[in-house]
């Protein structure tokens, strides 16, 4: 951790309005190189002055001097003493992760940033898959606590993925037996009999993204061998009827476009042994008129259900490119131009009993 010493002092004329300015020396382990926790040509440094502009950052070898409003300059201690804590695990930082960390000291959450962005859930070929967000974390949370999840969201936030992840991680530590992936194949514009190819050739669209997630977790050259033994499922939500999964860590993607009778039948699969998690956007239903969105009722019917969860991530869980998350915006600003939707959850993090 970073050693700070305070030094606050009267209000001086670099103050403008006369309110008094904290000065603050922080100063960094000598085993800690700064060019790690301030970035090539200061770039990260930058961040961190621009999301705290009433804050004066003075950099000389190893020790950090803060000048500035006395909250906003103990906020910027914080943040460096996370950010410390985060390289001295031997991860890297980046812009996105300390503008992240900043997010979280705002909120004034119970949770540190550095025990966010340090929780490993699985490494493969040189690279590690961790949550970036606290509700991130939050989710991958639950599924270590409940056996039934929903993961509710915007696109790019990382449910899926996480919960992949969560899965392959689950059958390494032999939690479970196998993995199954199933969503509904449900069409976003076009209709199955149109497409060219066999039936099993027309469903594998839908299924793409989750094999790609699993491509990107498990050695490629050994996918084909679990799918053939049955390790690894990767199926249209219609195949699940009348089975009883054991053993088994099952994700139902997009679920969103399940009809009410679908969700049912897929929750009531759970066998012995098992975990489910369920994800999906109820932004982006592409069921036909009339048809309600088994996601949107489920929670209504499961809320307060012993050993079942619902995390909700927004926006600020996007984790894909930056300007995803302006478009996710922009289509919220304008279904609030249109009327409230009556089905639409709130926002911010929801969890059933014990979650």
């Amino acid at each position: 951790m970073a050693e700070t010493t305070h030094t606050p002092t009267a209000a001086s004329p670099e103050a403008g309005n006369g309110s008094p300015r904290a000065v603050t020396k922080i100063v960094v382990p000598a085993s800690q190189p700064m060019v790690a926790l301030l970035g090539p040509a200061d770039e990260l440094l930058r961040v961190v002055e621009r999301a705290f502009p009433t804050v004066d950052i003075l950099v000389r070898g190893n020790e950090i001097t803060l000048s500035g409003d006395p909250a906003e300059a103990a906020l910027v201690e914080r943040l460096m003493t996370e950010l410390v804590t985060v390289l001295r695990t031997g991860q890297g930082l980046s812009a996105d992760a300390i503008e992240r960390s900043v997010r979280m000291l705002r909120d004034e959450t119970e949770e540190r940033p550095a025990d966010v962005l340090t929780l490993s859930i699985l490494s493969n070929r040189g690279k590690t898959i961790r949550p970036k967000t606290l509700n991130q974390k939050r989710y991958v949370d639950a599924i270590d606590r409940h056996t039934v999840v929903f993961g509710i969201g915007p696109a790019g936030t990382g449910k899926t993925y996480l919960a992949v992840a969560k899965a392959v991680q689950a059958l390494q530590a032999k939690q479970v037996n196998r993995i199954i992936l199933t969503r509904p194949a449900v069409e976003a514009g076009e209709r199955l009999g149109f497409l060219p190819g066999t039936l099993s050739e027309k469903i594998d669209p839908y299924l793409r993204p989750l094999y790609d997630a699993l491509h990107d977790m498990l050695d490629p050259t050994t996918i084909p061998r679990l799918m053939t033994e049955g390790t690894i499922e990767v199926a249209p939500l219609a195949y699940m009827r009348g089975r009883t999964l054991n053993d088994a860590f099952i994700i139902l993607d997009e679920a969103q476009n399940t009809s009410a009778e679908q969700m049912k039948m897929f929750l009531t699969r759970l066998g012995f042994g098992s975990r489910m998690v369920v994800t999906g956007d109820v932004t982006q239903v592409d069921l036909p008129g009339g048809t309600q969105s088994g996601l949107r009722q489920v929670q209504g019917i499961l809320d307060g259900v012993d050993d079942v969860a619902f995390c909700q991530l927004s926006r600020q869980d996007v984790v894909r490119h930056r300007l995803v998350s302006d478009i996710v915006a922009a289509y919220d600003r304008f279904d609030t131009s249109r009327g409230p939707h009556a089905d639409r959850p709130a926002g911010g993090p929801q969890r059933g009993r014990h979650a």
